[in-house]
Order: structure tokens, then C-alpha cells, then sequence
């Protein structure tokens, strides 16, 4: 009890002092932000931005050809992956594409949480895109986009990383399974929020990252932060809270049935999104 005491009194004395060292975007999601913000950027311009990272590049050709944007002629070329996508898409898909750079340690225990952390996200990501899918049918209601919703799922336990990080750099006594969990629900949300606010996001992207496991704060409209909610719920990562959290998805008006979200087409809907990051 004392290590797992000691470990959340350092990450609380850095946040309280700000000097929890925060991840920084990948290079390449920085340069595409920032270029999507340009007002005076175009297609082609953005295309030469992507090309400065290949494997980008290539990825999302990858995406522009998947089942996700449901289009059947193939795309070969950035430029064109551009076109079909859209500049103001590029800028939310280019940084979650980016995020599986931050999910890396050279500490063995650190290193398998990260990776479980990594593919349990992506398994919020496919379902939550899926939910939005399905919504969106159900109500005709786009107010939200499939391009947040990626990146709002794949922010929603990155609050992690810091802690991971403090582990990593005491590993002979912090980097314990048991102590990560403890430290992880107690402080992620609140770093979580802190990291979305160093990188410059929108407040529906704060949202998530500071409220997904704290069930006592609700939105009045359906969010981002309900639906990566029932995404979470429908694989397993909010089991405390998925009755819970399915209800409510029904109560809202979000989706009209709870076996909307077992149905064969949702299930192809969540495994035609895992494909764009597989």
C-alpha cells in the first residue's frame, strides 16, 4: 500500500506543481493540424504535407479504398485520398493514425500494458464508430462526424500515457500491474483532460478525455462522450457501468433497441473500422 501511496503522491505532486511531463502529437499530426487550420491551405498543399511521412501516406489511401468511407473506386495516389477525404477530415484522421506512435515503452511491464492498452482502444474505436453508424441511421441525425468520433474514442484513455511514463522511469518499484490500475483510475481523466488542453483540442475532445469513466457527469444532447460510452460498454471495457450505459443509450434516443448494437450489421460495421488500423 505504501508503493502504490508513493506513486500516486509523485504524479499528484506534479500535476498540483505542472511538472508532469505531458506526450507531445507526433511531428507529422503537428504539421497536419497545423495545416488544416491554414486558412489559405488547399488539396494539393495538404497532399505534400502527408507525403513527408510515407507510411501516412499510405494508410490513408488505405482508408479512402475501405469499407469505413464506402466508396468503390479505388483511389492510388495521396492526392486523390485527400480529395475523398476532405481537409477538415485529414486533420482529426492523420492524428489518430499517428496516436500508435505514442503507445511504445522499453520497460517489459510498461511495454504490455501499453500494447493491451493500445488494442483495447482500438477495440472502442471500431465500436464506437459502429454505434455513431448505426445512430445515424436510426435518427438521420449528422450532427457528430465519423472522423471526431475516431479521434474522441482514441482519446479516451490517454491519460494513461503520463502515468505509464512515471512508472517507466521508477520501474523497479512502480512498474507493478496492481499500482498502474489504482493510479490510472484516480488520476487519468484529470491528465487526461490536461494533455487535450497542452494540445490545442476542442472541447468535445476534453470532454471525453476527462469525463469517460466518470459516470456522475452526463450531456443534455447525445455527444461524443455518450457514444464512446456505449462503444466502451459493447466491448467490454465499462463493465461496472454497461447496463448502465446501454439504458441510457436507448433512454436517449441514441440507438431504438439494445440488440441494434448485437446485430449482424453492427457487427460489420465495427469490424470493417478495425480494418483502418490494421
Amino acid at each position: 500500500m505504501a508503493t502504490e501511496n508513493a506513486l500516486l503522491t509523485i504524479l499528484v505532486e506534479k500535476i498540483n506543481n505542472d511538472t508532469l511531463v505531458l506526450p507531445t502529437l507526433p511531428a507529422i499530426a503537428l504539421k497536419v493540424r497545423r495545416a488544416a487550420d491554414d486558412p489559405n491551405i488547399n488539396l494539393n498543399a495538404m497532399a505534400d504535407v502527408l507525403g513527408q511521412d510515407p507510411s501516412l501516406c499510405a494508410r490513408m489511401i488505405k482508408i479512402s479504398n475501405s469499407a469505413y468511407l464506402g466508396r468503390a473506386v479505388k483511389v492510388t495516389s495521396t492526392a486523390q485520398a485527400v480529395t475523398r477525404i476532405g481537409l477538415r477530415q485529414i486533420k482529426n484522421i492523420s492524428t489518430a493514425l499517428a496516436m500508435e506512435q505514442l503507445f511504445v515503452s522499453k520497460n517489459d511491464v510498461v511495454k504490455a500494458y501499453m500494447e493491451k492498452a493500445w488494442a483495447d482502444t482500438i477495440e472502442v474505436v471500431a465500436s464506437s464508430l459502429a454505434v455513431l453508424q448505426t445512430h445515424i441511421k436510426h435518427t438521420k441525425n449528422r450532427s457528430l462526424s465519423l472522423e471526431s468520433m475516431m479521434l474522441a474514442a482514441l482519446i479516451n484513455n490517454i491519460g494513461i500515457l503520463p502515468i505509464l511514463t512515471e512508472a517507466e522511469r521508477h520501474s523497479e518499484v512502480f512498474a507493478n500491474p496492481t499500482f498502474l490500475e489504482v493510479a490510472i483510475q484516480k488520476l487519468s481523466g484529470k491528465i487526461g483532460s490536461s494533455i487535450m488542453k497542452e494540445w490545442g483540442f476542442e472541447p468535445e475532445f476534453i470532454e471525453v478525455a476527462a469525463h469517460f469513466n466518470d459516470m456522475s457527469v452526463q450531456t443534455e444532447a447525445v455527444s461524443y462522450l455518450d457514444l464512446v460510452r456505449i462503444g466502451a460498454a459493447v466491448c467490454g471495457r465499462l463493465d461496472k457501468h454497461k447496463d448502465e450505459v446501454l439504458e441510457a443509450a436507448v433512454k436517449k434516443g441514441i440507438v431504438a433497441d439494445v440488440t441494434d448494437l448485437l446485430s449482424d450489421d453492427f457487427i460489420e460495421l465495427r469490424e470493417n473500422a478495425k480494418q483502418i488500423f490494421a
